[in-house]
C-alpha cells in the first residue's frame, strides 16, 4: 500500500494525502522520500494551482514511527545527519512549494506532523485537533521543524510548548497563530471555500505573491527590499497573466484562467 498518495483533479487543485492510518500515518524514512516525490512533481506541473495535505483516519499524523526511531538509536551520528538531512529538505520543499497549500489537521498532530502544518500557507483543523512537540519527552528536540515552528507560533508560544511538551487544543493554536481557522465543519468541506477563493486567482500571481512573502517576511524594509518590490511588480504587470488580468478587469469580463 502507498504511505503517499496524490491526485490532481480537474480544478487544479493536488491532493496530497498520508495513507498510514494503522499508525496514525507516523512517518518514516520510505514515507518521507515519497513526500519529497509528490511534492516535486506537484511543483514542476504548471497545470497544479493548489495543494492540500491531508492524512487518511483519526490522526492527522503521530510524528516520527516508532521503528524509525528505534533505527535511528541504533545509527551513528553521520548516519542521523544524513536522515534528519532527508527530514529537513521535506520541510524546506514543502514550506517554499511554488503553489499555496493548505494542511486539513484532524485529530492529533504530534511532533515533526507540527512542522509539516507550519509550513502550509493555510492549516484547517476541527475543534477536537490537538497539537504536541513532544520531542523532550523522550530526550529528543524538535531541531529540524523548529524555524517553522518559531516563525508561525512566536518565540514566547515556543518556549512554552517546546519546553512543557503540553498538548494544546486547535484554539490554542489558532491563537498563536500555527492554525488558520477552527472549523465545526468536515474538513473536506471547510476546505472548499479557500479552494474557490485561491483558483479563481491568478495563478501565476498566485505562486509570485506566495514567494514575495517569504522573501520579505521579517527583511528590514530598506533600501535593497524597496527596489526588489518595485521590480516584481513591474514584471508581473508587463507579463501575460499581469496583461489579461488587467484587460479582463478594465473591460469588465472574466479573466481567461477562469475558462479552463
Amino acid at each position: 500500500m502507498e504511505k503517499v498518495k496524490l491526485s490532481i483533479d480537474d480544478q487544479h487543485v493536488a491532493w496530497l494525502t498520508l495513507n498510514k492510518p494503522e499508525v496514525h500515518n507516523a512517518f518514516d524514512d520510505v514515507m518521507i522520500a515519497e513526500l519529497l516525490t509528490a511534492l516535486q512533481q506537484i511543483n514542476d506541473d504548471p497545470d497544479v494551482h493548489v495543494m492540500v495535505l491531508r492524512s487518511e483516519g483519526k490522526n492527522f499524523s503521530a510524528g516520527a514511527d516508532l521503528n524509525w526511531m528505534r533505527s535511528m538509536a541504533a545509527s551513528n551520528r553521520q548516519q542521523n545527519v544524513e536522515d534528519a538531512g532527508e527530514l529537513g529538505q521535506l520541510m524546506a520543499r514543502l514550506d517554499n512549494l511554488r503553489v499555496p497549500t493548505i494542511a486539513l489537521v484532524q485529530g492529533a498532530a504530534f511532533g515533526g506532523a507540527v512542522g509539516l502544518a507550519a509550513c502550509c500557507d493555510i492549516v484547517l483543523a476541527n475543534p477536537d485537533s490537538s497539537f504536541c512537540l513532544s520531542e523532550v519527552k523522550i530526550g529528543l528536540i524538535p531541531a529540524v521543524i523548529s524555524p517553522y515552528v518559531v516563525r508561525n507560533m512566536g518565540s514566547r508560544a515556543a518556549r512554552r510548548y517546546l519546553l512543557t511538551a503540553e498538548r494544546f487544543s486547535a484554539e490554542q493554536a489558532c491563537l498563536h497563530g500555527l492554525v488558520t481557522e477552527v472549523t465545526e465543519k468536515p474538513l473536506d468541506e471547510a476546505v472548499q471555500t479557500f479552494l474557490k477563493a485561491i483558483t479563481g486567482n491568478g495563478p501565476a500571481a498566485c505562486a509570485a505573491a506566495k514567494r514575495l512573502i517569504l522573501d520579505v517576511a521579517d527583511r528590514p524594509i530598506d533600501d535593497d527590499i524597496i527596489e526588489q518590490t518595485v521590480q516584481r511588480i513591474a514584471d508581473i504587470r508587463v507579463s501575460a497573466e499581469g496583461q489579461e488580468g488587467l484587460s479582463a478587469f478594465l473591460e469588465k469580463r472574466k479573466p481567461a484562467w477562469l475558462n479552463h
